[in-house]
Parts: structure tokens; C-alpha cells; sequence
């Protein structure tokens, strides 16, 4: 079983508008609503490639119950262990330009936690940790939740011996990255925010030196850089795509937690994640993918080695 941890859980929104104006009204032409939040969209495609799959973390409200029956309604989508709380859960709203093909992300903070809800959390986590092959550990803190939660949560699953994938950004990875997870995968831009190096592999080795067991960093179009303990690589797309990038990362993240569970060396792990987030940005909405696109793509990723990693 591959657990994902969604502490700021969401409901998500897709508005499908013509042209996106600023300043002006639009009519949207097309309503997308779907279970949200980084880890829940990576447990939808872990399911996707086959994997037994429990997302946990928290959903309250009236806007965690939709979420909930959303969830409940997926055909042989992952199991809910998610711990009630009182707030609302927070809602994303993607605005869609069919003109152009960008997104514009709306995001709201989620609900506050108090120590109560959390300690909940943590007993849920330690039972779920018993079972599991490997963890990630995913998206903002919500309200009330202290910015070293994440360090906590790795230090308690590589104390049992579960490997554990951080995606995070801002001081939660800061601190998380202490802790020394076996992988984090962030993007260029919090590289950057967490080393003060724009240039990624320079920033990539220097996360490596805070901490982390690898790294694997999102370059978006241009595929992912790998610095690892068995050497550095690059993985890119034969050609760049048009389409809603949203959840690309968290495919990304599913393809590098599978492969690792399934025993991949890093070129095969690589070359899943960027196929896998290649098929997402063609999908309509995130926590999908185009299945035969991933298909067709997946042995025209070109993977490179470059020096080994310092």
C-alpha cells in the first residue's frame, strides 16, 4: 500500500472560459468539479497504475463532504482515511483559457486545525505507517498546523522504515528537508526559494546537502533533473505540449513513488514521471491522465546521464 498525506485538502474547480480578460465578465462554458489537493491527486493516479492507494489528512464542512462523495463515487479509486474536522474545507478554482490554453489558479487557505484534529492526524498516520511500502507527504499546511509538521511526519515514517517522498515548498520544505527524506520534488522556483540558486543543478546538489536523500526538480516544460545518490540525470518530453498544466507535478510525484515501490532503476522512475505528467497536461482536469498518451510517450522520454551527483 503507497499512503499520500494531504494536510490542505481541496475541492476543485475548473471553469472552462473562451478568452480569460481581465476586467470583464465571462460565461463559462464548461464546469469541472473533482476531489483536490496534491496528495489526493496522487493517490488517483497511483490507482490509475495499479497500486492499492489510502489518502489521509483532513476534510470538514459542507465543501469536505462533497469532497468525500466524490471520492466514495471514483470507480475503484483510492481508500478515504481522511480525519473530520470541523472547518470547511477549502475550495481551488482553475480558470481555463480555451483561447490560449493558460490556467489562471485561484486557491483558498483551507480550514484552521487545532491541536485536537492533529493529534488525530498524527494517531492515523502511526496506523497507517504499520502498512505501508512507501509515503508522500504533500501540498501546504493548512491553518493552525506548525510549520515543522512535515519533519515531524518524515522522521516518524523513516523511523519505521517507510520510504518517504516530500513535496512541499517555502519553510515547510525548508524544515521538512532536514529531516532527510529519501526524495523531494520540487520546482525550479522553490529551488531556488530554499538555496538561493537559480541555476538548478547547483540548487538541486546544494538541497541534497541539507538533507535530502535526492532530489528530483520539475523544470516544466523542459522534463526533470535528477541528483541522486547513484548519479544525475535528465528527463525530458520528445516535444513540448499545450494543455492545463495543473497536477502535472503531482503525476510527476506518482510515477517517482511507484517506480520506487516497484523496484525501477532512477531512468525508468524518470521516465514514468515525466510521461506521466506529459499525459496529465493533455487530460482535462488534475489527478488524470490521458492514458494512451501516456502510453505512446513513455519510450520517447529521453533520459540522460550527466556526471554523478556531489
Amino acid at each position: 500500500m503507497i499512503l499520500t498525506v494531504t494536510l490542505n485538502t481541496a475541492l476543485d474547480l475548473t471553469y472552462g472560459v473562451p478568452a480569460l480578460v481581465p476586467h470583464t465578465s465571462h460565461r463559462v462554458e464548461e464546469i469541472t468539479e473533482r476531489p483536490g489537493g496534491k496528495g489526493v491527486n496522487v493517490a488517483r493516479v497511483l490507482r490509475e497504475l495499479g497500486h492499492d492507494t489510502v489518502i489521509t489528512g483532513f476534510a470538514g464542512g459542507a465543501t469536505g463532504a462533497v469532497l468525500r462523495e466524490l471520492l466514495a463515487a471514483l470507480p475503484d479509486g483510492p481508500a478515504d482515511a481522511l480525519v473530520e474536522v470541523s472547518g470547511n474545507t477549502r475550495r481551488t478554482v482553475a480558470v481555463v483559457d480555451r483561447a490560449t490554453g493558460d490556467t489562471t489558479q485561484l486557491n483558498e487557505p483551507g480550514p484552521h486545525i487545532g491541536s485536537e484534529a492533529w493529534d488525530a492526524f498524527l494517531r492515523t498516520y502511526r496506523e497507517l505507517l504499520a502498512g505501508a511500502d512507501a509515503v508522500a507527504l504533500c501540498g501546504s499546511l493548512p491553518p493552525g498546523v506548525h510549520v515543522g509538521a512535515y519533519a515531524d511526519l518524515v522522521r516518524l515514517a523513516r523511523s519505521g522504515g517507510v520510504p518517504v517522498l516530500l513535496d512541499t515548498s517555502g519553510e515547510p520544505l525548508r524544515r521538512g528537508i532536514a529531516a532527510r527524506p529519501d526524495l523531494v520534488k520540487p520546482n525550479a522556483d522553490e529551488l531556488a526559494q530554499l538555496t538561493g540558486a537559480r541555476e538548478p543543478l547547483r540548487a538541486a546538489r546544494d538541497a541534497r546537502r541539507r538533507g535530502a536523500h535526492g532530489v528530483v526538480a520539475s523544470l516544466g516544460a523542459d522534463g526533470l533533473l535528477a541528483v541522486t545518490p547513484d548519479g544525475v540525470w535528465r528527463a525530458a518530453p520528445p516535444a513540448p505540449v499545450r494543455g492545463n498544466p495543473t497536477g502535472a507535478g503531482d503525476s510527476a510525484v506518482a510515477g517517482l513513488l511507484s517506480g520506487l515501490v516497484e523496484g525501477l532503476d532512477w531512468p525508468g522512475r524518470l521516465a514514468r514521471a515525466v510521461a506521466l505528467s506529459t499525459a496529465t497536461v493533455l487530460a482535462p482536469t488534475a489527478g488524470e491522465f490521458e492514458r494512451a498518451a501516456y502510453e505512446e510517450l513513455l519510450p520517447r522520454v529521453a533520459v540522460e546521464r550527466h556526471s554523478p551527483a556531489g
